[in-house]
Formats: C-alpha cells, sequence, structure tokens
C-alpha cells in the first residue's frame, strides 16, 4: 500500500484528471496530464477535458497524492461480487425445498 510513483522530469510533475459529465454523476478517471506547476495543470484540464461542455466539474490531482490499495483482506473468506464466493445457489436449493415441504403440507 502506497502512493503510486509520480515520474518527474525536469520539474514536471503528472496529474490525474477526474471529470463528472452530469451533476450527481460520479466522478471518472479522464486522463493524465504533464504539467510544472498545479496553475498550468489547472488550465491545461480545463482545456482539455471542459472547454466544449463535456465535465460539468474536474478534480486534478497530483498522481503522488493518489493512495493505491493492492491488497485486500477478505476476513470472513467470502466475494460477495462473484457467485461462486456466495453460496447463492446453496440457499436457493433450501429455499425451494421449504416452499416444495410447505406446499405439500398445506395443500
Amino acid at each position: 500500500m502506497g502512493a503510486a510513483q509520480s515520474p518527474r522530469r525536469s520539474g514536471v510533475t503528472v496529474y490525474e484528471v477526474f471529470r463528472m459529465e452530469r451533476k450527481g454523476q460520479p466522478f471518472q478517471h479522464a486522463g493524465s496530464i504533464a504539467a510544472p506547476d498545479a496553475a498550468f495543470a489547472e488550465a491545461y484540464a480545463r482545456e482539455q477535458y471542459g472547454r466544449r461542455g463535456e465535465s460539468v466539474a474536474l478534480w486534478v490531482v497530483p498522481r503522488e497524492s493518489v493512495l493505491q490499495i493492492e491488497e485486500f483482506v477478505d476476513e470472513l473468506q467470502r466475494n460477495y461480487h462473484r457467485v461462486d464466493g456466495y453460496p447463492l445457489k446453496e440457499k436457493l436449493a433450501k429455499a425451494r425445498e421449504r416452499a416444495e415441504a410447505h406446499a405439500t403440507q398445506t395443500g
């Protein structure tokens, strides 16, 4: 875990640009720009991602300020984003069995 590495060539910093296309939508990564300072990065980002009205808001962040996370601890050993990590098929089978048992008892 740590900050992403930023290449610095002769006083140039790499900035990551995030943009919001319409109000209420999440910011999405738009691209990277190289600039000598924050003021230049802002002007360049406005020119590249804002002048045609394709963005309603921008975030311009030095790459070295972006926290990169590569390790995720899954303490319960479950992955709810994947079907094979969550026993959904087993739960559905048990629910069907209960429904069939209930139907035979009442009908």
